[in-house]
């Protein structure tokens, strides 16, 4: 697809809101300030005011085969068995109690576990696994707790049995429902097992995710549509559709599918998807994600908003913000080495300080894949940094067409959601 002449929707200029100085005494009248400055005089650049919310993902690494897209830790493997279950189990616990100082008095307002296959793990390890993590740490009454599952990894009944196991969302990992497709996707179902396991979690579930994706080998705009036929019928409250990517470091990357779809083809898909699921009441939300009213993925809204997260499990992620410094945090990898340095306390492999000239950069990449966009506000107090920082990148946005504003809301517009990468690469650090 050649970029668009021009954006889709009408720019405003950009401008960093000013209001009045304080009264006397705290500083002088008539000097404007920016509304986002305060108190930026009377503490150090990065320092945070508060902290943002926190959310716990665990991961769980094992699947029956790994799929040659998949750039996730996930391992091949038979299903684990009850005692590698537990061990594993065990090793997350030392993992979470090894981090607790870390998280203080903070509350929990989302859990994701996510893999891997984690509906390889029973229902049993699962109830435990949850109870283990409430009775270390402070969860938000309404807590989201998600969970991933395979159609492939389903039987009758057994969505139902992580419900009482305390999960309250399921994320059913379809990909397509066309048995060609599900093929070259190296998944382990077929489309009528997808079918299967939706309705199961459809039962299960008040609020659950079915995952698409589109741009797939040999797919044409005919195998779109029925795949969007079957995913609608099945009426999920939320949908999230993504884009086949060739990620380095995977199958495909090293022996690249055959006809994969031009750009123009996939632009069309995207621009089909978008009527559809609209049609289908499920509102864009995100770059990849469409949900009815009240079905938003709080756990991903988190990290799209900068959002803090521990991660423990093998080669997990964590981002954690004090109010001196954010820290990014990564796990060991390979499980039996993970759960060896757990049982230590010392389950992390590597940590190191999100840079000040990073934080705009790392801010953006995240916030601009919403459709509502980021608020200055939000940067200020996620970042410590005061937003005329982005000032020249924000002009540059708008210049090109990626990027509109309304007071202090920055939003990508349909040009910069088209083209979300290079929105993204002007927050670069210079």
């Amino acid at each position: 697809m050649s970029p668009p002449s021009g954006p889709r929707r009408p720019l405003q200029p950009i401008a960093i809101p000013v209001v009045p100085a304080p009264e006397p005494g705290q500083a002088p009248r008539g000097a404007a300030t920016s509304a986002l400055s305060a108190p930026a005089a009377a503490t150090k650049e990065g320092t945070l005011l508060a902290l943002p919310p926190l959310s716990l993902y665990v991961h769980l690494p094992w699947c029956l085969r790994k799929c040659p897209y998949c750039d996730f830790n996930s391992h091949e493997s038979a299903p684990p068995d009850a005692a590698l279950q537990g061990r594993y189990r065990q090793a997350l616990v030392r993992d979470l109690e090894a981090a607790l100082p870390q998280v203080w008095g903070r509350t929990v307002h989302s859990i994701f576990i996510g893999g891997g296959t984690p509906s390889l793990f029973e229902p049993e390890q699962v109830e435990a696994l949850l109870a283990d993590i409430r009775a270390r740490l402070r969860l938000e009454p309404a807590c989201e707790i998600t969970l991933e599952a395979n159609p492939g990894t389903f039987e009758a009944q057994r969505f139902a049995a992580y419900a009482r196991a305390g999960v309250t969302r399921l994320s059913v990992g379809v990909q397509s429902f066309n048995d060609r497709a599900l093929a070259a996707l190296g998944r382990v179902h077929d489309g009528a097992q997808a079918r299967a396991a939706v309705q199961e979690a459809a039962a299960s579930f008040d609020t659950w995710n079915l995952d698409l994706m589109y741009a797939l080998p040999g797919q044409t705009a005919g195998d779109l549509e029925r795949d969007l036929d079957t995913a609608l019928a099945l009426q999920p409250p939320h949908l999230s559709i993504y884009h086949l990517t060739i990620e380095p470091n995977t199958r495909f990357a090293l022996q690249p599918p055959s006809q994969l779809p031009d750009d123009d083809s996939a632009y069309a898909m995207l621009d089909r998807i978008i009527e559809r699921t609209a049609a289908a009441g499920l509102a864009r939300y995100e770059v990849s994600a469409f949900s009815r009213p009240g079905h938003r993925c709080t756990h991903n809204l988190n990290y799209w908003r900068f959002g803090d997260y521990l991660g423990i499990g093998a080669g997990a992620h964590s981002k954690l913000s004090f109010p001196d410094r954010l820290v990014r945090q990564v796990r060991w990898r390979e499980p039996r080495a993970y759960m060896e340095a757990a049982e230590r306390g010392q389950a992390v492999s590597n940590e190191h300080p999100i840079a000040i000239d990073d934080r705009p950069f790392e801010f953006m990449l995240n916030g601009l894949r919403l459709i509502e966009g980021v608020s200055l506000r939000a940067f200020h107090e996620r970042t410590g940094l005061n937003a005329a920082v982005l000032e020249p990148a924000l002009r540059r946005a708008v210049a090109q067409g990626l990027l509109v504003q309304d007071g202090l809301q920055l939003q990508p517009s349909a040009r910069g959601l088209d083209f979300l990468s290079d929105l993204q690469a002007l927050f670069l650090p210079a």
